[in-house]
């Protein structure tokens, strides 16, 4: 039991693999194995952390493989979207960006022993991104390819007011949702660490009156 977090958070990196060289097939039968494997390793990043907290299983390589998990995860099949199109680049930038400044944040707050809890617009942010890639896998999985922001093509007929079509289009609004939730979890995170700044600022200050 005491390493089943662990080997959750590992098969979520290998499935990312998987998963990465199925969106570059691009193919419906690809993406429909991907949209699985997807799925499944989007409910093992749940089940790996809550494991490790009701068994109190939580270690430093624990938290380390869940989180790099987490951001390989999305970042990597994002990144393998933009090669065959399904996302834009500019909405990827913020996201990494995003993580990247979390990431400096958090460890700052760590060097001082301070943690910076995850608020709602995190949690949101993780939920709507994975909602989001998911919906557009397996669109893609059934087919469509006529009704998307990414590449624009936006033409409500009779050929694109179908499940699959309409799919796509939902998937695409939702990584635009995403992408300002991100924004907006970017700014929470920052506000969260303001304490911290302005407490090394004032010790600064005292020492240099010393």
């Amino acid at each position: 039991m005491r390493n089943v977090p662990n080997i959750l958070s590992i098969s979520r990196l290998i499935s990312t693999v998987i998963v990465f060289i199925l969106v570059l097939v691009d193919q419906p039968w690809a993406y429909l194995v991907a949209t699985v494997l997807f799925a499944l390793s989007a409910v093992t990043d749940y089940f790996d952390g809550y494991l490790a907290r009701r068994y109190n299983l939580v270690s430093s390589l624990g938290v380390f493989l869940d989180l790099t998990a987490d951001k390989v995860f999305v970042v990597s099949i994002l990144i393998a979207m933009i090669e065959v199109r399904l996302v834009s680049s500019w909405i990827v930038f913020i996201i990494v960006t995003r993580e990247f400044m979390v990431s400096g944040l958090r460890s700052i707050a760590a060097a001082r022993g301070k943690v910076i809890p995850a608020g709602k617009w995190g949690k949101q942010k993780t939920f709507i991104t994975l909602i989001a890639i998911g919906v557009v896998l397996l669109a893609k999985g059934l087919g469509a390819h006529l009704l998307s922001l990414f590449p624009w093509q936006v033409a409500f007929n009779s050929q694109t007011l179908v499940f699959n079509e309409l799919l796509l289009f939902i998937g695409d609004i939702l990584l635009i949702v995403a992408t300002i939730w991100t924004i907006f979890s970017g700014i929470e995170y920052t506000v969260g660490a303001i304490p911290i700044f302005r407490e090394e600022i004032k010790e600064e200050k005292q020492n240099s009156t010393l």
